[in-house]
């Protein structure tokens, strides 16, 4: 994909991808166009040789792969690995909230949100709502607002002198953002506007109730290039749709010679232990199907045949890496400072929370200097916490050797992060190169 097609693709796709389930569902249709043919999990698979597939599990989550010519057994998985979601502000089940005559909308924070950010922000509503019909079916459907529906303001400096020294956030009391100001003995009810907005807006006549919901807040400020030069990206959730992206076209792009997947797990901010997390089955059952359907119809793969596999097999696990803040240098180690428009950067964690290795690092670095791209390497202050990704979790479940690698960011885990253009390209280059190994 040429460096301006990459860049104005992924700026719509992070402007349309507000929820994983919107990721999700704005990566079908690319795959589609593609040549790869939707499967589905509760079917019976007929795998070809040299094919294009992809599988959703939850809405929130999706594996694409090529089959490959090759002997799969001998050559093994090429697997890129991401995940969907990020941290940010989850509605309520119960999410009426009235105070001073102002209705507000309950709120939980998903994940480790750094929680400033979030005041004072345009904010909107997206998500999956399941609701019943008319005639009893139980039915969801994708809900974005995508208008500026909410707002969680400051409290004034001059009623609060010590904000700007140690200002701490309540989750219950100070984050419920605000939908509207009532009129006298008005009465508000979320689930009716959900209701109402299924019925009229996605002309829903048949909906008869709010089941459930799964809606998350969100920025409607649009992704933008930044800068002088417009070096830099800012944008909602490049953790992590910014790998998922360039994963997805780099998968798209690359040969066909081997087995090559892309897994992007739902849930990897809070622990990944779900259904759709990188802690669930969903992409050893996918290898299993491959391998069954390698080894014939009629067979299902071994113990020994997915062990053999997963020993010539190789996962890169995409996730972005804490670029060094000019203004906190100090937050850094001196000899591991990932600069943003510098290079992918391998993340490297001495007690396993990433899962790079000498083997793997190496190899990773061997593509970089085949191709002339710059790499950096990440390794946190001895100091601090480390955190952490999917690779080392997806590496204990399958024994597969990986690597951890990303682009260099900024703010990571704000409602508005930022990371270097030039990095995408790179990046681009460097996975399709992994693939076509």
């Amino acid at each position: 994909m040429a460096n301006e097609n990459l860049q104005d693709g992924l700026l719509q796709f992070l402007q349309q991808s507000s929820t994983p389930f919107h990721a999700v569902a704005n990566m079908a249709p690319i795959l589609d166009a593609a040549g790869f043919e939707r499967l589905d999990a509760g079917d019976s698979w007929k795998l070809q040789k040299d094919a294009r597939y992809y599988v959703l599990r939850n809405d929130s989550a999706i594996i694409a792969f090529k089959t490959g010519k090759s002997d799969l057994l001998e050559t093994g998985f090429r697997i890129a690995g991401a995940h969907t979601d990020s941290p940010c502000l989850k509605v309520k089940p119960h999410a009426d909230v009235a105070s001073l005559g102002y209705a507000q909308v309950g709120v939980e924070v998903y994940g480790g949100a750094l929680l400033h950010p979030w005041f004072d922000r345009d904010l909107s509503i997206a998500g999956r709502v399941s609701y019943q019909s008319a005639g009893g079916a139980v039915e969801s459907v994708l809900v974005d607002l995508k208008d500026p529906v909410a707002f969680i303001p400051s409290l004034a400096i001059h009623l609060d002198t010590t904000a700007n020294d140690r200002r701490l956030i309540n989750r219950q009391k100070e984050l419920p953002p605000i939908l509207l100001q009532l009129d006298t003995d008005e009465k508000f009810s979320f689930e009716g506007y959900l209701l109402a907005h299924l019925q009229q807006e996605l002309k829903l006549a048949d909906a008869e109730a709010i089941l459930s919901h799964e809606l998350l807040l969100y920025d409607t400020q649009a992704p933008a290039l930044v800068g002088l030069r417009k070096q830099f990206i800012c944008s909602a959730r490049l953790d992590n749709l910014l790998s998922c992206f360039i994963a997805l076209h780099s998968l798209i792009d690359s040969n066909d010679d081997c087995a090559s997947i892309l897994v992007c797990n739902d849930h990897e901010e809070v622990g990944s232990v779900s259904a759709a997390g990188a802690d669930g089955p969903f992409l050893k059952s996918v290898l299993q199907r491959m391998l069954e359907a390698e080894e014939g119809a009629s067979s299902k793969a071994s113990a020994a045949s997915f062990d053999r596999a997963m020993q010539n097999s190789v996962l890169l696990s995409v996730d972005n890496a804490h670029g060094v803040h000019p203004n906190f240098s100090d937050k850094h180690d001196a000899a591991h400072s990932p600069k943003l428009n510098a290079g992918p950067v391998i993340k490297i964690n001495a007690n396993q929370r990433y899962a790079s290795n000498s083997h793997t690092i190496a190899l990773l670095k061997s593509i970089c200097n085949r191709l002339d791209i710059s790499h950096q390497s990440f390794v946190v202050r001895s100091d601090m916490g480390c955190g952490s990704t999917i690779g080392p979790i997806t590496s204990a479940l399958l024994g597969i050797a990986t690597v951890d690698v990303g682009i260099a960011s900024f703010a990571m885990h704000s409602i508005r992060e930022s990371a270097g253009i030039a990095d995408v390209e790179s990046m681009s280059s460097l996975i399709q190169a992994f693939y076509d190994r």
